[in-house]
């Protein structure tokens, strides 16, 4: 099973966990080109920081979604318009 393992910032943790924040946010470099495109995942493991291995509270898997390229502005990037992956974290497909 092959799965997409995502570090996050608390803050960024607990609004996925909460179902506020759909989609997560990766700058379209060649970092995350090689990660992504062309690439298939089963799912996906978001982590508060950097978890012990048992720490359940700090993990959440989830089914891989995919993932858009769009163009956003946002305070982690810097003042400019940068274009993102944005990775679908929703824990229920909204789409069916």
């Amino acid at each position: 099973m092959s799965t997409l393992h995502l570090p996050l910032k608390g803050e960024y943790f607990d609004q996925i966990k909460a179902g506020t924040k759909p989609e997560e946010f990766r700058l379209a470099n060649d970092y995350w080109r090689k990660r992504l495109v062309g690439r298939t995942y089963d799912r996906i493991e978001l982590t508060r920081g950097y978890p012990k291995r048992g720490d359940t509270e700090r993990r959440l898997v989830l089914p891989y979604r995919g993932y858009r390229l769009t163009t956003i502005t946002h305070p982690h990037f810097g003042d400019e318009p940068v274009e993102v992956f944005a990775i679908n974290v929703q824990k229920e497909d909204r789409n069916g």
